[in-house]
């Protein structure tokens, strides 16, 4: 059984992977949010809920023990959200970490910059890769609703594959399932997520 940290847990994708979590795995998941009300009934039997701001150092270490894979699906200042984390692990001793970022943060879409909308994913995403960590970065294109898993991948480096395009929250879901419960699976890589 993996334990698994979810940083942002009512996010929208994070709320489509904590139900393939329940459904598809094992895995024993603690959902970590600033308000937990909005979550309403989950499976004690399997979840944890901690309500609290992942800048909070106290909590967030609280939330870190015993875990085996960090998901972080966050907005806000993500360059300091991404320093607490990588510092809380590393205090924790626990070295896998998920992190949505944003598709374009390595200028991989030719012609287009997206100016300083993407600094802050951007400074995060360097932060990570500047870590220890056994990080997974992942860059999504424009999301959308749809109740499908149909994505490619693609590598740091390489050109992203249909920007205008939108992928699901369901195949970013089934991404990050498969990163947290392959032990391996694209340790150190960063990469993009296209609707195939």
């Amino acid at each position: 059984m993996t334990n698994v940290l979810i940083l942002g847990a009512n996010g929208q994708i994070a709320r489509v992977a904590t139900k393939l979590f329940l459904e598809t795995t094992d895995a024993h998941l603690t959902l970590l949010l600033r308000k937990a009300r909005r979550l309403g009934a989950v499976d004690a039997g399997r979840v944890d809920v901690v309500e609290a701001d992942v800048l909070d150092e106290r909590a967030l270490a609280s939330a870190m023990q015993g875990q085996d894979v960090v998901y972080a699906n966050l907005a806000g200042s993500l360059a300091e959200q991404a320093r607490a984390i990588v510092s809380a692990m590393s205090a924790a001793g626990i070295k896998r970490l998920l992190f949505v970022s944003s598709m374009g943060v390595h200028d991989e879409i030719p012609g287009e910059r997206h100016g300083a909308i993407l600094d802050p994913y951007r400074n995060a995403t360097r932060i990570i890769e500047a870590s220890d960590l056994d990080y997974t970065i992942l860059r999504p294109a424009w999301l959308n609703d749809r109740d499908e898993v149909a994505y490619g991948t693609t590598q740091k480096g390489e050109t992203f594959k249909n920007p205008a395009a939108t992928v699901s929250r369901k195949s970013v879901a089934d991404m990050v399932v498969r990163l947290a419960t392959t032990p391996g699976l694209e340790n150190r890589h960063s990469i993009g997520i296209h609707r195939a």
